[in-house]
């Protein structure tokens, strides 16, 4: 059972039954599925073929096509632009995303401080005892 459109529905970025926007289209999942699935089957034929012999370039290029993953996941399937919900959905993605990335540049970097200025522990097989 549908309800009726109403002028609130559309001011909020509802839709309604049958109607399609732009970014929320059937078109619109299917180019997201593809591009998905490309960029699956890219990163796995890069390693397991070997077509790249450095490790890092081979690395570089995963991340690059994980992070346009993530770009077409937000726009084709969690719908995230300007236009939904007045921009404040994509606002509150871009809050949570600096937070997210200031936690774990945060955390990897005293993870590096406190391993570059412990003290060196002595070796158990070092260590001379009275016997």
């Amino acid at each position: 059972m549908s309800h009726p459109s109403t002028a609130q529905d559309a001011a909020h970025g509802h839709d309604t039954p049958g109607h399609d926007t732009p970014g929320h289209s059937r078109r619109g999942y299917h180019i997201g599925t593809i591009l998905s699935i490309i960029l699956t089957v890219i990163p796995f034929w890069l390693v397991m073929s070997g077509v790249i012999q450095d490790g890092q370039t081979t690395a570089a290029l995963i991340f690059a096509m994980g992070f346009i993953q993530i770009i077409v996941h937000v726009l084709c399937f969690l719908h995230l632009d300007t236009r939904s919900e007045g921009g404040w959905t994509l606002l509150a993605f871009l809050f949570t995303t600096v937070i997210v990335v200031l936690t774990i540049a945060g955390s990897i970097w005293v993870m590096y401080h406190l391993n570059a200025n412990m003290m060196p522990m002595p070796m158990a097989g070092n260590m001379t005892g009275g016997m």
